[in-house]
């Protein structure tokens, strides 16, 4: 799954976005980039009933750490720097959102539907702003506050199924809780990141928080081993690990950080939003998934919350932006 928000350690604007012929081959890559992102929840949910979810967790973040290691070998000695001096703070941050949140959505798939989950994952960036208000005192206006509360009406009707009556006889989809979980993890991972500011070149920086996931992963991975049936990897579990580790993992990392020096980091941010779509178009071809009213109202809700907080913003904010655009 996507790791939306990279580089919010720079997160003042971010890099210039690219200009003249350059800007559709930057679209192309950011567009590429949340394909490759939406094909990790297809093949996740395709392997659950074989591959248990920390497995899938755990090795997609190592083999991903691996490939991209070398890349970043000119950044070695302040990647050193960086862990002797901030090792703890980057286990947390990084541990939070590269390997709890990724474990959480791969636990919840085994029972929840990819489509479903694509659309509760739209759910980030409105967490994101909420947490943002909470830990970094962020300004939050009227209209954020009305976007957020429609939202989150959209994701109760989406794990209600558009029924009351389940919520009366608590009749929940454990896997869509789990979803929401994980999607809250990834907005703290994000404000943390925010906070946390670290001093590093994009990628490697990227590199070191994988490793943290890596760490993180490995006691819930050594528990599976121990509890879960599902311990030998089969062709569709080695086909599914390859390619969420992979084209989903290391490619995908890289073409995000490549979107984000070229766009900058609002604007590649931004395509979030295309992979909730790419997710219903793969499941309905690969899995057999179908759209009900209950993900067209829910997700609807979303929308309209999500336009209400990018549209009409806080009159500060809204200043600041347009200022430092002139």
């Amino acid at each position: 799954m996507a790791i939306h928000v990279l580089a919010v350690h720079r997160d003042a604007g971010g890099t210039e976005p690219a200009a003249g012929g350059t800007l559709a081959a930057a679209y192309s890559v950011a567009v590429v980039c949340w394909l490759l992102s939406a094909g990790v929840y297809i093949a996740a949910k395709w392997v659950s009933a074989e591959m248990p979810p920390w497995a899938l967790c755990f090795w997609r973040v190592l083999i991903a750490f691996a490939i991209l290691l070398p890349i970043v070998r000119g950044h070695r000695a302040d990647m050193v720097a960086l862990v002797q001096a901030r090792g703890l703070e980057l286990l947390v941050i990084g541990g939070t959102g590269l390997a709890v949140c990724q474990g959480l959505i791969f636990v919840g798939l085994e029972h929840a539907d990819a489509t479903t989950a694509g659309i509760i994952i739209a759910l980030i960036p409105i967490l994101t702003m909420i947490l943002a208000r909470v830990i970094l005192a962020e300004p939050m206006g009227r209209w954020q506050v009305i976007g957020s509360i429609l939202a989150f009406f959209g994701i109760a009707v989406i794990i209600l199924k558009g029924s009351p009556a389940a919520l009366m006889g608590l009749d929940f989809n454990a896997g869509e809780l789990w979803i929401v979980a994980g999607a809250f993890c990834f907005s703290l991972y994000t404000v943390l990141l925010r906070r946390a500011k670290f001093e590093l070149d994009r990628l490697a920086l990227l590199v070191l928080l994988l490793g943290a996931a890596v760490i993180t992963a490995l006691p819930f991975y050594l528990y599976e081993l121990a509890a879960d049936e599902r311990t030998t990897l089969n062709a569709s579990g080695l086909v599914a690990l390859a390619y969420v580790a992979i084209p989903g993992g290391a490619l995908m990392y890289y073409l995000f950080n490549r979107s984000i020096e070229t766009l900058g980091a609002s604007r590649a941010g931004m395509f979030l939003y295309i992979q909730t779509i790419f997710i219903a178009v793969l499941a309905y071809f690969i899995l057999g998934e179908q759209l009900h009213l209950y993900h067209l109202e829910g997700a609807a809700l979303i929308i309209a919350g999500l336009l209400l907080i990018l549209l009409l913003k806080p009159k500060g904010e809204a200043a600041a932006e347009k200022a430092s655009a002139s």
